[in-house]
């Protein structure tokens, strides 16, 4: 299957999803084609007449900018840009973000405004294509100049020809994939290199891996909850719709409505309870799910507008004959929805483990760390410790990014957004929400099982999902090895079928 870039549609988070599991093909639509050589073609027309220096095109690059540099010396220029800013350390950047940021890259170019030639970014589809994935490092983005840094890193190999690629399944040298395909380096026309490295696609990539990830850890987070809810032998009261329509947040009553829904049909949740009340981790779920819920829904609003936007500099406007110097490559929309993303995501890891550990705390009939014979079995004690420490991380990875900034470039860029940041640390938070979702699923299931030795049973798609659990992770009748099962838990939710 192919995805055609189209300018004159919007790709929705949706799109991507589907591009990515269908593993979908790109190639570039003829009103794409039409507006990237329009485009190149006025700023080749610009160059010939331009009297007065144009920055990032006849000048240097940040504080250098008052230098104008010779019209034999524009290629070079784009080039020693590419090479000197490719400075990425830390550890890698995840292949399937690598993916993205190749896919953004290519759609930036595609509205027409960025003068990047039709040859490079068919390179950057051919790359993506092919599964071609430039070797990109985390640190170094200051998201402000753009990201520039890491897409340095990401073009070096992509569009120059040097540099390190994986690429069928190993890691080799990027002149070994140019001989193979009979690709040469491309010669970058004036502007090129810094519409290559300008732009907000490092950020947005992580945040749009982010956002995919977290709209599947909200359904999974509303649907274990189901599960330990009975477990827990709780009440459904907190759940009702009459209730939460006179607080009629959206992401609330949705919570709501998908325990209801998941819970129906329940004998242990229709039995009579002794208990007035719930603990808030579970009484509360509505609310603080539901929360979790309206930011990714606010966060994905922001990041679909971003990725459907030009986010180089200088914009080329063929149609004014303008060629304007302004700040679209600054990351501040996306750092702050970043952090906001990051704090939704871990509340959803808080308010799990606080549920694992009602779980294992002998109430309600279930016995002590949720094993026949605690004392000579520790049973589910250290699980909880070990969702309770990524729980401490979360919080921590949820220090503000988008607050700090520190000058650069000799204070030309005298506040930066530091998106960069906060896309890595929120890409570790969702990671992170899962293991933890996952921890609280392998004690829910242990729980509702011991419910099922007293005779009773929870909802149909409660025991669907715990039956299709059971044939990945066993119950634990006496003390084994737990951190294969807790593995075997998050790769049940990877690849479970929402």
């Amino acid at each position: 299957m192919e995805y055609q870039f189209n300018p004159e549609e919007r790709l929705t988070l949706a799109k991507i999803q589907e591009i990515v599991d269908k593993k979908m093909t790109l190639a570039l639509s003829e009103e794409a084609k039409r507006r990237i050589e329009k485009c190149r073609a006025y700023l080749n027309r610009k160059m010939e007449n331009q009297k007065v220096p144009i920055y990032g095109v006849t000048t240097g690059f940040g504080s250098l900018c008052n230098i104008s540099i010779s019209k034999e010396q524009l290629s070079q220029l784009q080039k020693n840009l590419v090479m000197s800013h490719a400075c990425g350390v830390g550890d890698e950047v995840p292949a399937e973000v690598v993916r993205l940021m190749l896919l953004l890259k290519a759609l930036n170019f595609c509205f027409g405004y960025s003068g990047a030639q039709l040859q490079t970014v068919q390179r950057l589809i051919d790359c993506y294509n092919d599964d071609v994935l430039p070797v990109v490092y985390q640190q170094g983005s200051l998201g402000a100049s753009g990201d520039l840094c890491p897409l340095a890193n990401l073009m070096l190999p992509a569009i120059l020809g040097m540099g390190e690629v994986y690429w069928k399944g190993r890691r080799c040298d990027v002149k070994e994939v140019y001989q193979a395909k009979g690709w040469q380096p491309i010669e970058l026309q004036s502007k090129e290199g810094l519409a290559l490295l300008n732009g907000t696609q490092f950020m947005s990539s992580y945040a749009v891996w982010s956002l995919l990830k977290a709209m599947r850890l909200s359904r999974q987070a509303d649907m274990v909850l189901s599960l330990s809810l009975d477990a827990f032998d709780g009440r459904i009261e907190p759940f009702y719709e009459c209730l939460h329509m006179v607080r009629p947040h959206k992401g609330q009553l949705e919570t709501a409505a998908a325990v209801r829904e998941m819970l129906d049909g329940s004998e242990i949740i229709k039995r009579h309870k002794e208990h007035v009340q719930d603990p808030y981790s579970f009484r509360c779920a509505p609310q603080v799910h539901g929360a979790a819920k309206d930011t990714i829904r606010y966060v994905a609003s922001v990041v679909e507008t971003e990725i459907n936007s030009t986010t180089d500099n200088p914009i080329v406007l063929p149609d004014e004959d303008m060629v304007i110097s302004g700040g679209h490559f600054h990351g501040e929309p996306l750092a702050m929805v970043l952090d906001f993303l990051a704090i939704a995501v871990a509340e959803l890891g808080a308010i799990s483990e606080r549920r694992t550990y009602q779980l294992i705390d002998a109430k309600r009939g279930l016995p002590s760390f949720l094993v026949a014979k605690p004392g000579l079995n520790s049973g589910f004690m250290i699980p909880q410790y070990t969702a309770a420490a990524i729980v401490s991380q979360s919080k921590q990875l949820c220090t503000p990014a988008s607050v700090d900034s520190i000058p650069s470039s000799q204070n030309q860029e005298d506040l930066v957004s530091m998106g960069g940041n906060a896309a890595t640390k929120c890409y570790r938070v969702c990671e992170n929400t899962e293991r933890v979702l996952a921890i609280e699923l392998f004690n829910a299931a242990q729980a509702l099982d011991f419910r099922h030795q007293e005779g009773l049973k929870s909802s149909p798609k409660v025991e669907q999902m715990v039956g299709d659990y059971r044939k990945n992770v066993n119950f634990v009748d006496i003390d084994e090895i737990m951190y294969k099962h807790i593995h075997s838990s998050v790769k049940f939710l990877r690849e479970m079928a929402l």
